[in-house]
């Protein structure tokens, strides 16, 4: 039986289940930068690496704070390395404004199914993310439908280590066999969480390419699908 629930939050509900780099590069692609997605994927990590390195996320950051300083490194690298006609200020703030757009654009999309499931059971979040997961919830709407928030930012454990999972098996008070986890990524949510003994739900969208997808890989779904998860357990 499945008594509580617990998330991933950037993939799953923000976008989908598509992986940001996905979403920030449609962005480059629709406004017509010259950078291809060879290029474009190392700036994206060294976008991920720069923010994890120096604290420049604070928690009172909105998710377009987030962009902003995302996409400036972005740019900063690609001028360095691939193009430096890049109008970087103005580019960056267009990318910033779309991808926050498009974020709670999902959102708002996948409030009435955590409404419902609010509703029914109690829900946890569990996230890789900067230290703001709290200010990005209550901007888009949703933080108060979470019982609790497992942030590796704050813990200092980030998946696909199982122990933020037990983190939020703390939260909820539950055994994992009774927890349902729901998220993107097939390395960082789903293994993580069943190796600890949790069902799990994968809203697979599109992926960080080059990641390998086994043949046996478990049957996707997407957030509308949570509630008849729920009722088949």
């Amino acid at each position: 039986m499945i008594d509580g629930i617990i998330f991933d939050y950037g993939g799953t509900i923000d976008s989908r289940g598509d992986h940001w780099s996905e979403v920030i590069f449609d962005q480059y692609t629709a406004l017509g930068l010259p950078v291809s997605y060879e290029q474009f994927r190392p700036a994206y990590v060294e976008g991920e690496r720069a923010l994890a390195r120096e604290r420049v996320i604070m928690p009172w950051h909105n998710f377009h704070d987030v962009m902003l300083r995302k996409v400036a490194v972005q740019m900063s690298y690609l001028a360095n390395q691939v193009c430096g006609d890049i109008d970087a200020g103005k580019t960056t703030t267009l990318i910033a404004d779309r991808c926050y757009d498009a974020a709670r654009t999902a959102v708002a999309e996948a409030r009435s199914v955590l409404e419902d499931l609010a509703d029914r059971l109690p829900l946890a979040l569990v996230s890789n993310f900067y230290g703001n997961i709290d200010e990005v919830l209550r901007d888009f709407g949703i933080r108060h439908l979470f019982r609790g928030i497992a942030e590796s930012a704050v813990l200092g454990i980030r998946k696909p280590d199982p122990r933020i999972f037990t983190v939020g098996c703390t939260i909820l008070d539950l055994e994992p066999k009774n927890i349902l986890v729901v998220g993107d990524s097939l390395s960082k949510d789903i293994a993580p969480a069943a190796s600890i003994g949790c069902a799990t739900a994968w809203i697979r969208g599109r992926q960080w390419r080059g990641d390998t997808i086994p043949h046996d890989a478990p049957q996707s779904h997407s957030l509308s699908d949570i509630p008849n998860i729920i009722e088949f357990f």
